[in-house]
């Protein structure tokens, strides 16, 4: 059987950390910058945890 291709889109969104984890960026932080506040744009800018109940269909499109 041939091996699971890795999603494309997935692959640039999609990276793990250290311990395994699934690590995302926070949505909201390209366009309409002017009516939030300081505080929320530099929070959108750091990096999070997948949540436990996606973690399992983006390892699939990851081919992990």
């Amino acid at each position: 059987m041939p091996k699971m291709k890795t999603k494309s889109g997935a692959k640039k969104r999609f990276s793990f950390t250290g311990s395994g984890k699934l690590k995302r960026k926070h949505a909201y932080k390209s366009h309409i910058l002017t009516k939030k506040t300081k505080k929320q744009k530099r929070n959108l800018g750091y990096f999070t945890i997948v949540d436990k109940a996606d973690a399992k269909n983006v390892r699939e499109l990851l081919a992990k």
